[in-house]
């Protein structure tokens, strides 16, 4: 049987595949355990700078398995195993301690948005559709889809997607703020790839400071978020990156981040 997510590393990257494609990377238990374990392992990888969260076939993620759910003996029980473990998988993806990038095409719905939203950079292609879904099957919002909409979009806005289920193409996520960039059709996974190949090639400590800053600004308070500004960066000017970044710029070349003593 194939494997619901794929993974695999290469030239620092982690690449980490949905892979349902006969049922648009619907969302099973198995798909969630899987993706679970895979986030796991990552964080004991010491050569990734990056990883790329894709979706195998036409689509990212379809949302949860609805036949799946339907055919439970007991449907409560299995929605609350299931939307755990896909909770610990999003937990997961926001914790991990290098910068994360999801590569949004076709659709994207329910649970999908989760995963995808749990990144800290968001490529959709300009066709990719969002859709919330849940609430047109009588169920509401997991994976965090409510709580990060609401971040990201505000109350109304969040609403608005939630309670409509209208489709968000990939170039009004981008108007919106619910993605970082839209990107042209059939190039989500190109683009992904290399923006990754770029950051593990970077300051890998000042990408993960930086990028776990912007993770925990929205629940900390500003004098508590300055005072571990001021550590983070105070550390960082030690480190050999930053003496090849600063001499890199004083002398006005580009930097080479990948044969410091750090990477070596």
């Amino acid at each position: 049987m194939t494997a619901p997510v794929t993974f695999e590393t290469t030239d620092g990257i982690a690449l980490v595949g949905l892979s349902r494609p006969a049922v648009g990377n619907a969302i099973s238990l198995p798909m969630a355990r899987e993706l679970r374990n895979v986030v796991t392992e990552i964080r004991s990888l010491p050569d990734v700078g990056a990883v790329v969260l894709f979706g195998h076939g036409e689509q990212f993620s379809v949302g949860g398995d609805l036949e799946e759910f339907a055919a439970a003996a007991a449907p409560g029980a299995f929605l609350a195993e299931l939307a755990g473990t896909a909770h610990e998988a999003v937990l997961g993806l926001r914790a991990l301690p290098m910068p994360v990038i999801s590569a949004v095409h076709g659709a994207c719905a329910g649970g999908g948005i989760g995963f995808a939203l749990a990144a800290d950079l968001v490529l959709a292609e300009d066709t990719a559709r969002f859709v919330v879904a849940y609430t047109a099957a009588g169920l509401s919002p997991d994976c965090g889809v409510s709580w990060t909409l609401a971040r990201l979009l505000g109350p109304a806005r969040a609403n608005d997607l939630i309670l409509t289920n209208r489709k968000v193409t990939g170039t009004e996520a981008e108007t919106l703020g619910l993605t970082g960039r839209a990107v042209r059709p059939g190039t989500a996974f190109e683009e992904a790839l290399r923006l990754a190949r770029s950051l593990a090639d970077g300051p890998r400590e000042a990408f993960a400071r930086s990028v776990q800053l912007v993770r925990d600004a929205p629940a900390t308070p500003l004098t508590e978020h300055l005072r571990r500004e001021a550590e983070s960066i105070s550390a960082l000017v030690e480190t050999p990156d930053a003496t090849e970044g600063i001499t890199a710029f004083l002398h006005k070349r580009r930097p080479d981040f990948t044969h410091t003593p750090s990477r070596s």
